[in-house]
């Protein structure tokens, strides 16, 4: 057998062996317990980086393992195909965005497979073909029905030179990214997922993923962000309006100094006209409509207000309090309008301060200020309430209580929860998404396409313009049609839903990737749902699950599936990084799968980064650690390769009668097996299974020296490394099994199992240290008391040297482990 590693020709022969003889086809089993290893799909930008091979790879070991520890493994890939860089490349390339992508996902899917990994590729989807995303209609269509799809106006990014709405991240220091033009809000109407619903069940069932990362579920936790508390109503002085405002803290609300609107709250524009401040509260709210939501509410922006020259009646005591707009203060959460407490929150406290606004304590203990002209900082801590009339005395808590109770019972408002969480907005003002099945009659309104009528087909011969607008409503072929309640003249819906609509229920097509009528075929989600192990990176930790979170929920609902939840164990790996920063084009710092595949191979590149680092922390870029796991692959083969002729015909060894070496090498073979077994299947710790897989290696060459070979051993070990070694190299070990004189594929065998006998060992190595440094190594009966591992660590001749001349003060035993003699 040729001594050579030639990995391009080996990893070219067994990726098409596998294809050709659909070696990663699955299908149903009753009869076999079933495993969905799921990576998340990628957005087909047309070349893989190092992060996708990290991801697939981790997918690629558990996947293996679990097939060869008798699992029936359904392993799916797939495409996230919408989305705006298409349509950026059309504009740019003059490219229609349908080829566009359908050309990066040929380059991409022929990269995946240079990688080995174990797809079923007939599970294939892309999202934006008619026969996926005539299904997200459908589920659309389902929510719609359920009430839970709903239009409503939303203030939107707007770029009056593009005539287009922006996302956020379009939006950069208040201008558009494209042409710089001042970006301005605009309310338009738009359409939205009743995610709020669910609100409460996606909380709770938090605690069904004991399977998930505890920082991933507290995510999610906080931006759901329930809270208790109430929601009371204030007069506004001199009109017949009322502010609605929710409190968490009802025990702090006769400290009530002022109030803060959002700018863009509806009463603002009332409580404000014909005030000396008129003109300044308009400008203050043009000024404030350029920043973005995330800049308004971040800890590192300055807070600003004024003063619209109105004021509001406290409800409990009758003081009329100043009402103001802030940045800090956005409609879109809770009521749009906040009770002002600077004595006892720091944020009201700061803003108190900086616009000279008054501070009443009303929360007392023993050690904090009384007077809030005083106070250099709010006191956020327990104590009694004062200054808050019949409550005073009350502890927070029962405050609290009391004081809800009374806005009760005269009617002044009312305990309740609410929700960090806000409906999903769904509607993209794009040409590159599936088509809102909805269309719009003069007679009958708003009328959702009859589900016979899907897909709604985008158009694919399109004029793109320069501006980035859509062009789906200049064409008239799409936005012309009929009503399908009265037949007459309607008009299409030109808005394209969110691309995480099409992510959010991938899983389950999946498992019916032919099903033409509906979405999935029940049986086959209730066989392979939900997913046992997703693989994706935490920048999905809060959207994208969240949503397909509240898509499971809704389909078990409406009875088409049996899990509610989607995913029973999830791992966000770490990203790939060089010299300390994320690879990226525009520091330069990128490393391309491509160049390492074919300078090392696929399963050089596949073992460096499953080995450098525990799959959920960040990976740090090494050439040299490349070159390390090559030159270990290749000595793998050249050791095996040595042996291959010798081990072909022999049989099982006899444990009964082996020597010393001999047993030290079947005692490592099956050490090596439990450790692999249990890092991969419990931890997931594929660097330290990999790093045992080369101490095994490392003993068999020490074992090649030794005169009297047992080949039966050499065998059982060489088929346990391979075994052991495949999940993570595929390709070289599936040459080197055939070597060796096996004839079925080495992924089409079981899982090694350990024998325990081989475990008990005659001898052991301990260590043998002098004032704590290791000096030497020695081989001592593993049943060995305290003190005769003493006196054989004594007898040592190195020790002894070391030794001469010196104060023996005592000798440490840690038994099975070391010898620590302490001198002087």
């Amino acid at each position: 057998m040729d001594n050579k590693y030639d990995f391009k020709s080996i990893e070219a022969k067994w990726q098409n062996y596998w294809e050709e003889h659909n070696y990663y086809k699955v299908v149903e089993d009753p009869k076999k317990p079933k495993y969905y290893n799921l990576e998340m799909f990628p957005y087909p930008s047309g070349k893989l980086h190092m992060g996708h091979v990290r991801n697939y790879a981790i997918g690629d070991v558990v996947a293996r393992f679990k097939a060869m520890t008798g699992f029936n493994v359904i392993h799916p890939m797939g495409w996230d195909s919408f989305g705006l860089p298409a349509e950026n490349a059309a504009i740019k390339n003059s490219v229609p965005p349908a080829r566009w992508t359908g050309s990066n996902i040929d380059t991409m899917r022929a990269q995946l497979k240079t990688l080995g990994l174990s797809y079923d590729w007939d599970r294939e989807i892309t999202t934006s073909k008619p026969d996926y995303y005539k299904f997200t209609q459908w589920m659309f269509l389902k929510l719609y029905e359920h009430n839970l799809a709903y239009k409503k106006n939303s203030a939107v990014n707007w770029c009056p030179s593009c005539q287009t709405v922006l996302a956020n991240e379009q939006v950069v220091d208040g201008a558009c990214e494209r042409c710089d033009s001042q970006v301005d809000k605009k309310e338009l109407e738009q359409w939205f997922f009743k995610i709020t619903d669910y609100a409460q069940r996606l909380l709770d069932d938090l605690e069904l993923l004991p399977g998930w990362p505890e920082k991933v579920k507290t995510m999610q936790k906080n931006w759901i962000g329930r809270s208790e508390g109430c929601e009371f109503s204030m007069a506004i002085d001199g009109t017949d309006e009322v502010v609605n405002v929710f409190t968490t803290r009802s025990d702090t609300v006769y400290g009530v100094t002022y109030m803060v609107l959002a700018p863009e709250h509806p009463l603002v524009a009332k409580v404000s006209a014909g005030k000396p401040q008129e003109a300044e509260v308009k400008e203050f709210i043009r000024r404030i409509k350029m920043q973005s939501d995330i800049a308004r509410t971040s800890t590192e922006t300055e807070k600003e207000g004024i003063f619209t020259g109105a004021y509001a009646i406290n409800p409990m005591n009758g003081t009329k309090i100043p009402i103001w707009i802030a940045n800090y203060v956005l409609m879109d959460y809770g009521t749009g309008a906040v009770m002002a407490v600077p004595a006892h929150d720091e944020r009201d406290f700061d803003f108190a301060r900086k616009y000279n606004l008054p501070v009443k304590v009303v929360i007392k203990s023993e050690n904090s200020p009384a007077d809030g002209d005083k106070m250099t900082e709010s006191y956020t801590g327990d104590g009694k309430m004062v200054n808050s009339g019949p409550f005073d005395g009350l502890s927070v808590e029962e405050g609290q209580k009391q004081i809800i109770a009374y806005m009760e019972k005269n009617k002044i408002g009312t305990g309740t929860i609410n929700y960090r969480l806000r409906d999903w907005l769904i509607s993209r003002q794009r040409y590159w998404g599936a088509p809102i099945p909805i269309v719009y009659c003069e007679n009958c309104g708003a009328v959702p396409v009859p589900e016979k009528d899907l897909p709604v087909l985008l158009p694919e011969d399109v004029a793109f313009r320069p501006s980035g607008e859509s062009p789906l409503k200049y064409v008239e072929s799409f936005y012309q049609t009929t009503c399908p309640n009265c037949g007459k003249e309607a008009r299409r819906e030109t808005d394209t839903m969110d691309t995480f609509v099409c992510s959010s229920w991938y899983f389950n097509r999946y498992c019916s990737p032919d099903a033409k009528d509906i979405p999935f075929r029940r049986e086959d989600v209730d066989y392979w749902m939900p997913v046992d192990q997703y693989i994706g990176g935490v920048e999905h930790a809060i959207l994208h699950l969240m949503y397909s979170r509240f898509f499971t929920k809704f389909l078990h609902d409406i009875d088409m599936v049996s899990c509610q939840e989607p995913f029973t164990n999830l791992l966000t790996q770490g990203m790939v990084l060089k010299e300390g920063t994320k690879m990226s084009k525009s520091k330069g710092n990128i490393v391309s799968p491509e160049e390492i595949i074919n300078t090392y191979g696929a399963d050089t590149a596949r073992l460096f980064i499953l080995f450098a680092s525990p799959p959920e922390r960040d990976l740090e870029w090494n050439d040299k650690g490349v070159e390390g796991a090559y030159r270990f692959l290749n000595r793998i083969w050249r050791l095996i390769t040595d042996y291959a002729d010798l081990i072909k015909n022999v049989g099982a060894p006899d444990a009964g009668n082996l020597d010393a070496e001999t047993k030290n090498l079947r005692y490592k073979t099956h050490a090596t097996i439990k450790k692999v077994s249990e890092d991969i299947e419990q931890r997931f710790n594929f660097n330290t299974a990999i790093s045992a897989i080369m101490e095994l290696a490392n003993t068999l060459s020490q074992y090649k020296e030794h005169q009297q070979q047992d080949y039966r051993v050499v065998k059982e070990t060489i088929d346990a490394l391979l075994l052991l070694l495949s999940p993570f190299s595929p390709h070289i070990c599936e040459e080197l099994w055939h070597a060796t004189g096996n004839t079925d594929s080495i992924h089409s065998q079981a899982w090694p199992i350990f024998d325990a006998a081989a475990l008990v060992q005659d001898e052991i190595e301990i260590v043998v240290q002098i004032s704590g440094k290791v000096k030497d190594r020695i081989t001592v009966p593993a049943n060995a008391s305290d003190d005769e591992l003493q006196q054989l660590s004594l007898k040592s001749s190195k020790v002894n040297e070391l030794t001469k001349g010196k104060e023996i003060v005592k000798i440490i035993v840690v038994p099975k482990k070391l010898v620590n003699i302490v001198v002087k």
